[in-house]
């Protein structure tokens, strides 16, 4: 079965009927859920089957839970702590090493125990105290200390069923502006972006399944932001760093993505940049209006990779999840 190249989101605890509907679209391949959509763990296992009964296509369920401030699941779950505290609480390498794969482990056990696929992560970033958008959702602001923890936390979660998406490609952290609400650029030479933030995702390009590019400038490369670049994502990306998984866009929504043009002019470019499947969250009108009248080049190719991004642990149940052996050996070591 094909899997259509756009993500969107949903309003409530229960599908409704415009929503429903938009699930029979063969455009529509994914989507992700928030905060809103979350009542408890039955709930929202709940409404993971039902999307997947209700879509005409296979379809990707995707959530942003990557712990600390963002953790979409809260009630029922495991908190999670930000990844920035893994290394400072750990006080020894190799103790965080072991931590970052624990979380990883935790993460892809409960995120898939409610019939969601994936979790946007980890944020491979630095954190140099610039960025408040980034800040502790990064795992360290020295780059040997990201790929060291990034390459643990990516483990824990592939040997438990879950792809990782390494975000937010070639990095997010060296710029003060929220690409939320901004349009960030980022001044630094090409030399500078290539062999510090960049040089995290060009080592652990092997390891992460999926990469989500920034809606930030960088002038000495292109005038495009990177989700929006062929130059950063065929060029560098999947030429020049070999990468041949999944590249989402991030969310089409988001002010730095307004240079672009309008929803249709941004997801047609991040298309053709070389994205594999758009978001759009948070604006269902928006949302609704580019699936019906979205017209792309279906690509085979595009959803091959998605099709890789399947949970492969897929359950129903958190509490039965969490009574298994995987999970105690887990919370034990943790310490829970």
């Amino acid at each position: 079965m094909a899997i259509g190249p756009i993500m969107l989101d949903i309003e409530g605890f229960e599908l409704n009927a415009r929503e429903k509907d938009l699930l029979q679209n063969p455009l529509v391949g994914g989507m992700i859920f928030f905060t809103r959509n979350y009542a408890s763990a039955n709930q929202i296992a709940e409404l993971s089957q039902a999307i997947r009964e209700t879509a005409v296509n296979e379809i990707l369920i995707a959530v942003d839970h990557e712990g600390g401030r963002v953790q979409r699941f809260r009630e029922g779950f495991t908190a999670v702590p930000p990844m920035g505290d893994i290394l400072l609480k750990a006080n020894d390498p190799e103790v965080a090493k072991a931590d970052a794969y624990r979380w990883g482990a935790m993460i892809a056990l409960e995120v898939q125990a409610v019939g969601i696929d994936f979790s946007f992560a980890p944020v491979l970033d630095l954190n140099k105290n610039i960025s408040q958008v980034i800040g502790d959702r990064a795992f360290s602001g020295h780059v040997e200390q990201v790929i060291m923890l990034g390459r643990e936390f990516i483990k824990g979660m592939n040997d438990y069923g879950m792809a990782t998406t390494a975000k937010h490609f070639p990095g997010h952290g060296s710029i003060e502006a929220d690409s939320h609400i901004d349009i960030p650029i980022d001044e630094r030479p090409r030399e500078q972006i290539v062999s510090e933030d960049m040089r995290v995702f060009a080592e652990l390009a092997p390891h992460y399944q999926a990469v989500m590019p920034a809606h930030v400038i960088y002038p000495a490369v292109d005038q495009q932001p990177a989700g929006f670049s062929d130059i950063w994502l065929k060029d560098i990306l999947r030429t020049q760093l070999g990468f041949d998984g999944v590249i989402f866009s991030d969310d089409l929504s988001m002010k730095g993505a307004e240079v672009v043009g309008g929803y249709h002019q941004r997801a047609e470019a991040a298309l053709s940049a070389g994205c594999d499947m758009v978001l759009v969250c948070n604006h269902p009108k928006e949302g609704q209006e580019l699936a019906d009248n979205f017209s792309c080049q279906y690509d085979q190719q595009s959803s091959q990779r998605l099709a890789k991004m399947k949970g492969q642990a897929l359950n129903y149940s958190l509490t039965k999840v969490q009574d298994s052996n995987n999970w105690q050996q887990i919370a034990s070591e943790l310490k829970l």
